[in-house]
């Protein structure tokens, strides 16, 4: 069976509990260690229960059997029926993976995948009370016998919350007179309520609690017990049968209730509160949901203009004159707030990715017999999407790197004079133009002589080079392809067992990393990322006449070439900075075909670069100057050619080429 993946209320369904999802994994993780806390509980449940809502409403039963159980667990362990445990948490755990794999069904088209049977088994086998000694005792679903419990929480109950959408059907499909259903919008309104989130005028229903309405946005309990009175007055007339006979009945769901022998006030008649009481206006709706194609279209819009921009500020200093020149400030000033304006369009928080790793280091923990909590800060530092979405495999594997070879047992951490308890931080802000995301532990640290040795052992480099090799080095070692300190490769992972793919990946986002670790006491690596990948900041070089950029992210430090500070070792060029050698290379031999007569190597700048863990010299003729640039794709003849990433335009009208450092040096350096 395929499913309409254009159904506008599957979408809405998609996005509003894929969010809810989201949600769910930290609070279940949360909640296995603060099992009393009845807040997290009911959040819980409404969560499962908002989804098992929608799914039944989108005719999902295989979505809704498993949510349904999972939902009367959480309703007994609210009521206190049963307890949370980490045994408890290994069943319900693995519905949420159910659900994304549900998910992604849907958004493929497809039938939602069944639960396995034995998922199901064990959500059977919790759905019971447990009675004092811990056994189980057999007694009605939850879901039957405790509706005054939902009620008495706040909780519509299923009868409830089903009547609730029997009742929008029917409008939608107009098997019911206007007179005896709500309207779509009014049926809205409800659904918003029931989320806290809706504008009910509690007063208009019952004015003794106007003062209460007037000091929150959502409904107390007895307002709430107040709406689904007027729910149910909608569609059965034995509850208020005065409302549902008058004609002149408000189609508002702000109407009020009829008191018992008194006439049913009409929207004319309804009272006034006072003015100090007088309920908030309905706010407007703040939000709309845009197709991400249409924010990269709008974002490559925006790129054109800020190459326009670039080429009226080059004509600026040729055209003299006031007025011009101060409409191109302008135009500089606005473009760059339109840019900025459109790039947090495309931002999302990084808890985006985050937010899957309590339940993974939660999981691994398990696994591995070691305890462990996670630390995260800067969770609502935004980042480009599509830097958001590239991460997220980066980052497992190094938080899986963490736990498995970082965070050292409960018994050697007590060995080591440490708690038994390990802690994994994750951290990101904003630097600049930059984001900084760094991951920490407080395990066994790094042993600098030991990865020497291992890598001479590798043969990765040499005695004489290990020697030369500081600690900061030697750390970055881990990120060398196949290298691995570890004996026994395990299931999860070894720190160093694909590291360089780490390492690439990063390198390919225009970041770069750098490790930093202390024997005995904890390792961190830092990742350090452009905002955005769709406007690069570059350092504009000169080679002869032709242009080149050089990605920012890239550029360390600049001087003017000295060749006092220049040696040969080994027949390679090596300039000294800092008492450091570092390779030097002349980009002109590589990127400019011959050579002018006249050409001087002892004139020029040198331009520190780094790439991950290695630093070079690349030695140019000229600067121009920091531009952004737009990236554009090679042509058919220059695609695929090694060094170059894409083109732009440049603010003098001519086209430059992009370099892409690593594989420059990967095809010209070695």
């Amino acid at each position: 069976m395929s499913i309409d993946q254009d159904d506008e209320i599957l979408q809405d369904f998609l996005v509003e509990a894929g969010e809810i999802l989201e949600s769910l994994g930290e609070q279940l993780v949360d909640l296995e260690q603060h099992g009393d806390d009845m807040d997290m509980l009911n959040s819980v449940f409404r969560g499962f229960h908002t989804i098992k809502g929608g799914a039944g409403f989108l005719n999902l039963t295989t979505m809704v059997d498993m949510v349904h159980q999972a939902e009367d667990i959480f309703n007994l362990l609210r009521n206190g029926e049963r307890h949370v445990d980490a045994n408890l948490m290994d069943v319900i755990l693995p519905v949420l993976d159910v659900l994304n794999e549900q998910f992604d069904n849907l958004r493929a088209g497809e039938e939602p995948v069944a639960a396995s049977e034995e998922l199901l088994a064990n959500l059977r086998a919790l759905n019971k009370p447990e009675s004092e000694d811990g056994a189980t005792a057999e007694v009605a679903p939850a879901t039957g016998s405790s509706g005054a419990e939902k009620a008495d929480s706040g909780d519509i109950t299923d009868d409830e919350f089903e009547a609730l959408l029997d009742a929008a059907a029917a409008e939608k499909a107009g098997k019911k007179a206007a007179s005896d259903q709500i309207s779509d919008d009014e049926f809205e309104d409800l659904l918003d309520n029931l989320h806290g989130k809706g504008q009910f005028d509690a007063s208009s229903a019952d004015p003794d609690k106007t003062d209460n309405a007037a000091k929150s946005d959502e409904i107390s309990d007895d307002e709430f017990e107040t709406l689904l009175d007027e729910l149910h007055g909608k569609g059965n007339t034995g509850k208020t049968s005065s409302a549902a006979t008058d004609d002149n009945k408000t189609k508002s769901t702000q109407s009020a209730k009829a008191a018992p022998g008194s006439k049913p006030p009409t929207q004319a008649a309804r009272p006034a509160a006072p003015a100090s009481q007088a309920a908030p206006k309905p706010v407007a709706e703040t939000t709309v949901r845009v197709d991400t194609r249409r924010l990269d279209d709008i974002m490559n819009m925006v790129g054109e203009l800020v190459l326009v921009r670039n080429r009226l500020s080059t004509l600026q200093n040729i055209i003299a004159n006031d007025e011009v020149n101060a409409a191109i400030s302008n135009l500089d000033l606005v473009t760059s707030d339109l840019q900025m304006s459109v790039m947090k369009t495309r931002m999302q928080p990084v808890k985006k990715v985050f937010g899957r790793f309590p339940r993974l280091i939660r999981d691994l923990a398990r696994s591995l017999n070691k305890e462990i909590t996670l630390q995260m800060h800067g969770e609502d530092t935004d980042l480009d999407k599509n830097l958001v979405e590239a991460l997220a495999d980066p980052m497992v594997h190094l938080v899986r790197n963490a736990v498995d070879h970082g965070i050292e047992s409960p018994e050697d951490r007590e060995k080591a004079g440490k708690s038994r308890t390990g802690t994994v931080v994750l951290s990101a802000a904003q630097e600049g133009d930059h984001i900084l995301l760094t991951i920490e532990d407080d395990g066994a640290g790094m042993d600098p002589d030991i990865l020497r040795s291992k890598a001479i052992e590798k043969g990765l480099i040499d005695e004489e080079a290990a020697e030369r090799m500081d600690d900061r080095d030697a750390y970055m070692l881990i990120l060398a392809p196949g290298f691995s300190t570890k004996t026994e490769i395990s299931d999860v992972s070894g720190r160093g067992v694909g590291m360089d793919v780490v390492k690439t990946k990063i390198v390919q986002l225009n970041g770069s990393v750098e490790i930093y670790s202390e024997k005995g006491k904890g390792s961190l690596i830092s990742i350090k990322l452009p905002l955005t990948l769709a406007i690069l900041p570059t350092l504009m070089i000169k080679l002869e006449e032709q242009a080149f950029a050089l990605p920012l992210v890239n550029v360390n430090e600049i001087f003017n070439l000295d060749m006092s500070h220049i040696n040969t070792v080994d027949g390679k060029l090596m300039v000294m900075v800092r008492d450091r050698p570092l390779p030097l290379f002349y980009l002109r031999k590589w990127l400019v075909n011959g050579r002018a007569p006249d050409y001087d190597e002892t004139a020029g700048f040198v331009v520190i670069s780094n790439i991950g863990n290695q630093k070079v010299g690349f030695v140019v003729d000229s600067l121009i100057g920091q531009e952004e640039v737009v990236i554009k794709p090679l042509g058919a003849m220059l695609y695929g050619t090694p060094g170059l990433a894409g083109a732009t335009i440049t603010g003098d009208g001519k086209i430059a080429l992009i370099l892409d450092v690593p594989s420059l040096l990967s095809a010209y350096a070695s």
